[in-house]
This record gives C-alpha cells, sequence and structure tokens, in this order.
C-alpha cells in the first residue's frame, strides 16, 4: 500500500475510465493477484457441486463407502483451503481499495498545494469538500472489479464449461443468459450516470452553501442577511432531495433487477436440469451438481449488476476528479532578477507606492478596493505593480512568494499543536517564535491554554475566539519574518486596548523592514509612517495620519466612522488622532 510519504505518482486525467485504470496500474500485482485469488476462491466454490455429484453417483451405491468417504474428505479439504483463500483475497482487496483511496486523497492535496490561490477561483469549496468526502470512496470502491470481477467472469466461464459436459443446451442458457441481463440493463446504468453526475454538482453546490453559512452567521446576523440566505439553502436544498429522489428511483430499479433477473435466470436453468433428470438425459448426481451450480452462480450474476452499479457511480466520481486534476497553476512567465535588497513597489492602477522599510497602511472606504490593491502587490490577481523598477509579473513566482508574504485575516489555520500552527519551518527557533508571540500581543493567548504553545488548535482555530484568531494569524505572519509583510485588516477583531497594543508592538518588531496594513483604525494609522487613503480605486492622498486628518475632509469622515468606539482608550493612554 502507498506509503505517506511515497511520491503517488502522475494520474491519467485523460478521463474517467482513464483514472480508474491509471489506479489499478499503480498496483498491477496488487491487482492481479486480487484477481487471481478471487478467481480461484469462486472456482473452487464452483468445484464442491462437481465433487457432491461424484459423491452421489460413484458413493451412494452399495460397498463403496469408501469412495464415498474419500469424496467427503475431498470436499472438507477444499473447503477449507477456500476459507483461507476467501480470507486472503478479502485482504488483497481491502489493500487494493485503500492504496486507491490514499493514493487519490494524496494527487488531490498535491495538487490543490499546487494550484494555490488559483483553486477559489477555479473551484468551489464545496465542490472540493466533496471530492474529498464522497468522491474518493466511490473511486476506491469501483475497483473491487479487479479482484471479485475478474473472479466472476473466470467462474461463470468454468460453470458453463462443467455445464457442457452435464447437457449442452443448460451450457447455452448460461452462456447466454448474461448477456441478455446486460441488454436489459444497459440502459438504466447509462441513465444512472447522468443522474449521479447532476446529483454530485448539486452536492457540491449545497456543501459550498453550507460551509459559507458557518463561516458568516454572525455576520449575516448583523447585516439581517440570515432569512435571504436561509431561503436560498432552502432552494438548493430542495433541488439537491429531488434530484436524490431521481438517482434513488433509477438505483431501486438496478438494485431490484441486479436480485430478481439472476434469480429469474438461475430458476430457468434449474427447471432445465429438473426436465432433463426427469427425462432420463442426466443422472441424479449430475442434477443434485445443477442446483449446486445454480447456487454457485447467484453470486457472479448478482455481482456482475452490483459491478456495473459501482463502476458507473465511480466512473462519475473520478470524472470530477479528474476535473479537478486538469486545473492547471497560472502560467508563471517570470525570468528577470529580483531587486538584490528592500525596494520600492509601485502600484500604477491605484497610485500606491509602498517605500522600502516603512510601515505603510492603507486606508478606504470599500474593502474590495484595499483588497485589490493587495493583490496586485502580493501578485495574486492580473498586476502592472513594479518592484525596484521591475514588472512584478516578470519576476519569477517563487521568489516572488519568498519575499512578499500576505496575510490575509482569513487565512486557513491548521489542526495540531499551538506551536506547529503558527511556527512552520521555524519550529525550532523559540526565541524568534517568543518575540512574535509578545508582538501580536498573544501572550495572554499562550497563558490561557492548558499545555501552553503545546496545545492542540483545532482546524480553523474554532476552538479560539474571532480576536484569538486572528493574533494566531498575525504570530505566524510575524514569525515568517518576510521582507515585505502585507497584512490584511489584522487588527479589526480586536478591542480597542489589545488592537492599540498591536500596532505599538507591530510598529516596534518591523522596525526597518517594508510592512503593508489595510486598516480604517486610527489606533494603526498613528503608528503609520505613511498612510495611502484610497478613493475611487486610487489614492486621494498621501502621509502621516496627522496631516491627513488635518487637511483631508474625505478621510477624516473616514476615519471618524472609528473614533467613538476607541476615544476612551486613546484619552487613557494618550493616544493622538
Amino acid at each position: 500500500m502507498i506509503d505517506a510519504y511515497e511520491d503517488p505518482g502522475t494520474p491519467d486525467v485523460r478521463g474517467g475510465w482513464h483514472y480508474l485504470g491509471w489506479l489499478v496500474r499503480r498496483q498491477l500485482g496488487r491487482a492481479v493477484a486480487g484477481a487471481v485469488l478471487g478467481s480461484v476462491w469462486l472456482s473452487l466454490m464452483a468445484a464442491q457441486p462437481y465433487m457432491m455429484a461424484r459423491a452421489v453417483d460413484d458413493g451412494l451405491v452399495p460397498g463403496r463407502t469408501a469412495v464415498l468417504g474419500g469424496w467427503t474428505a475431498a470436499m472438507f479439504v477444499v473447503g477449507s483451503f477456500n476459507a483461507w483463500l476467501s480470507i486472503m483475497r478479502h485482504r488483497t482487496m481491502t489493500r487494493v481499495r485503500m492504496d486507491a483511496n490514499f493514493r487519490t486523497v494524496k494527487v488531490v492535496v498535491g495538487h490543490t498545494a499546487r494550484l494555490g490561490a488559483v483553486l477559489p477561483r477555479r473551484a468551489g469549496a464545496g465542490e472540493v469538500v466533496t471530492i474529498g468526502v464522497g468522491d474518493v470512496e466511490k473511486v476506491s470502491q469501483a475497483l473491487t472489479l479487479a479482484g471479485p470481477g475478474v473472479g466472476a467472469v473466470v467462474v461463470y466461464l468454468v460453470v458453463a464449461g462443467l455445464l457442457l459436459d452435464v447437457s449442452a443446451p443448460l451450457a447455452a442458457v448460461v452462456l447466454l443468459g448474461l448477456p441478455v441481463i446486460g441488454l436489459i440493463t444497459g440502459p438504466l446504468t447509462r441513465r444512472l450516470q447522468g443522474a449521479e453526475s447532476e446529483y454530485r454538482e448539486r452536492q457540491g453546490v449545497l456543501t459550498a452553501r453550507i460551509g459559507d453559512l458557518a463561516g458568516g452567521l454572525r455576520v449575516l446576523n448583523g447585516l439581517g442577511g440570515k432569512t435571504l440566505f436561509a431561503d436560498a439553502f432552502r432552494t438548493d436544498s430542495r433541488r439537491l432531495r429531488e434530484q436524490g429522489y431521481r438517482v434513488g428511483a433509477v438505483t431501486s430499479w438496478v438494485q431490484a433487477l441486479g436480485v430478481g433477473l439472476p434469480t429469474l435466470f438461475l430458476a430457468v436453468v434449474t427447471w432445465l436440469g429438473a426436465r432433463l433428470a426427469a427425462q432420463g438425459s442426466i443422472s441424479v448426481g449430475d442434477l443434485v451438481a445443477v442446483y449446486g451450480y445454480v447456487a454457485v452462480l447467484v453470486g457472479p450474476v448478482a455481482f456482475f449488476l452490483q459491478m456495473a452499479y459501482e463502476l458507473n457511480v465511480g466512473v462519475v466520481a473520478a470524472r470530477r476528479i479528474v476535473g479537478l486534476l486538469r486545473l492547471e497553476p497560472e502560467p508563471d512567465p517570470g525570468t528577470l532578477p529580483a531587486p538584490d535588497g528592500p525596494a520600492e513597489l509601485y502600484d500604477p492602477v491605484s497610485g500606491a507606492r509602498v517605500a522600502p522599510g516603512r510601515l505603510t497602511v492603507l486606508a478606504g472606504a470599500r474593502p474590495a478596493e484595499t483588497a485589490a490593491v493587495v493583490d496586485r502587490l502580493g501578485r495574486y490577481a492580473p498586476t502592472d505593480v513594479t518592484w525596484g523598477g521591475v514588472r512584478l509579473d516578470l519576476v519569477p513566482l517563487a521568489e516572488v512568494r519568498s519575499r512578499i508574504l500576505v496575510a490575509d485575516n482569513e487565512a486557513d489555520l491548521f489542526a495540531g499543536p499551538l506551536r506547529d500552527v503558527v511556527a512552520a519551518e521555524r519550529a525550532g527557533d523559540e526565541e524568534a517564535l517568543r518575540r512574535a508571540v509578545s508582538a501580536a500581543a498573544a501572550d495572554d493567548i499562550v497563558r490561557g491554554l492548558p499545555d501552553g504553545l503545546d496545545s492542540m488548535v483545532t482546524g480553523q482555530g474554532r476552538s479560539l475566539s474571532g480576536g484569538q484568531r486572528q493574533r494566531v494569524r498575525l504570530v505566524r505572519a510575524l514569525l515568517a519574518d518576510p521582507e515585505v509583510l502585507i497584512a490584511v485588516e489584522p487588527t479589526s477583531a480586536l478591542d480597542a486596548h489589545t488592537e492599540a497594543t498591536v500596532a505599538q508592538r507591530l510598529r516596534e518588531a518591523r522596525a526597518g523592514r517594508t510592512t503593508v496594513l489595510t486598516s480604517t483604525s486610527p489606533l494603526v494609522l498613528d503608528r503609520a509612517d505613511t498612510v495611502l487613503f484610497l478613493a475611487e480605486g486610487r489614492v486621494a492622498a498621501s502621509g502621516p495620519h496627522r496631516r491627513l486628518l488635518a487637511d483631508e475632509p474625505g478621510y477624516r469622515a473616514l476615519v471618524a466612522r472609528d473614533a467613538d468606539v476607541v476615544s476612551d482608550v486613546m484619552d487613557t493612554e494618550g493616544v493622538v488622532r
């Protein structure tokens, strides 16, 4: 089975069937072993009726007790050996399915990591979650075809051969029966593919809606939008339910036929065998064998139909996975060298200039405008930004990412010890970690956790408050110590006292380093070397906070929105607005 650190290989993304074939080829030896074990296991099951027929015809004769005992012993030995084969077959196929599951997970996770910031623009969160939760399992289940599927074909042919020795008409019925069943159920399985595809797409939409609802419930309550969002959720949920009914209707017919048709088919075989025995065309032992063969064939014939269902569902899931794997990161045309040291960042679209080694704050009435500037400065959107006179999009992306860090206030927090959540590549630098915690005013968070930095944090920091999560993100950004740090609203969820502390400590911690913040808080703006006031997406004014307060009415009106909230803290701490 694939190792946690093993390269999963390059998947075949030409289509769903090709992807399933790739999963089999990546573990061809195990798949072949499963096919061999499954074939021998089912073939030995078919051997039991043959031995029973011989025991009846040759052993149930006066004076031939030894023959009867010999066939009975042979049936016991073969049955015991077959039980062991069944265990080994099950173990092997479990490993096949687990390998396919883990390999797909590794491929998907690795690809989403390579896509980086491109992923949210190309695929919805609900789609990615649905792939990880449901499609991966469906694909692994479809690989059962590699073991019992092959075995079912083999035993079907073996039983047909054994029946040919008993009666040619019986063998013909067995050989022709399965294609007839396939013709009857084929249209239903194709219809199932279409219904299942639409169902999975709607499931992804609803999953994304749930994630948005859970993540923004407090905001929705504050804006009065909870009812509107709930109505949209009900509509999507109703559509998914209706599509689920359609999938269930087709599935119920497939499963009903999967039980009914094999039973009817094998009843015909049994009836023909009984008539032949009554006519004296076959012996009593042969009739017993026919009954046994019919019992053996019940499983494989039903499995063919079940496998058709599993394969259709698996192909639909594989196509969704392939659709994600086909997404490509944005091309990196960067060939020019980056500046040798700290250099000015200039965004010609907005007119924003970020001086090296200084603390610059972007202030705008519309968060979308400051976010657009940040995306261009960090090269997360098409950009004309220059860095020391060099176009940022012509510098290799790896160089940009290693020197310019954009710290979003909603960036993901992974589950694990707090130390690992924030430390990344600097896990062993205790002094740097201590300084980052202090600069983000996160000392109280560490003290409040039962095991300090070694305390476990849940995914997305759900065990922490909003303000605590914001400071943990800031700790992580400061500990990375990038040449250029661009932090989006790093103090928006903090109370005034903590915000004032963070603003002062952040200025001290990043002294001499290029730092860009977005904020409209006077507590943060007052610590800036330069404030860039944005209006209609462009820099309307720039300079120190206090000068802009005196000279720019628009800036003064913007900052005044937060002034009443923090006025008491400003008075007690002597902060000048």
